[in-house]
């Protein structure tokens, strides 16, 4: 079956740290574009990260230089690295993994970070 599993979501302190995983079992894994998500309560499901086949990458401006997305491919999985994490932050974090060219993609259950003193 077809998944991706997201980990290491939790509870940090403001200016605190958290990387992501998300372990997918996706054939031809290296081909996907990856990308992480987040959604904060009653808000829109929004992009935070995202990594293509070759390893580009894009952010969004709220988060640029402070989270890094990075994919090991052997390993089938993509990580997000959150550095200076603000209460702003706190949302659950999806996985998202996109065949290239598909219309839409394979969703992962989420992973629950929140950002509090």
């Amino acid at each position: 079956q077809v998944q991706l599993v997201e980990s290491g979501g939790g509870l940090v302190q403001p200016g605190g740290s958290l990387r992501l995983s998300c372990a997918a079992s996706l054939s031809i894994f290296s081909a996907y574009a990856m990308s992480w998500y987040r959604q904060a309560p009653g808000k829109q499901r929004d992009l935070v990260a995202g990594i293509t086949s070759d390893g580009s990458t894009n952010y969004p401006d709220s988060v640029k230089g402070r989270f890094t997305i990075s994919r090991d491919n052997a390993k089938n999985t993509v990580y997000l690295q959150m550095n200076n994490l603000k209460p702003d932050d706190t949302a659950v974090y999806y996985c998202y993994a996109r065949w290239p060219l598909a219309a839409s993609g394979l969703w992962g259950q989420g992973t629950q970070v929140t950002v509090s003193a």
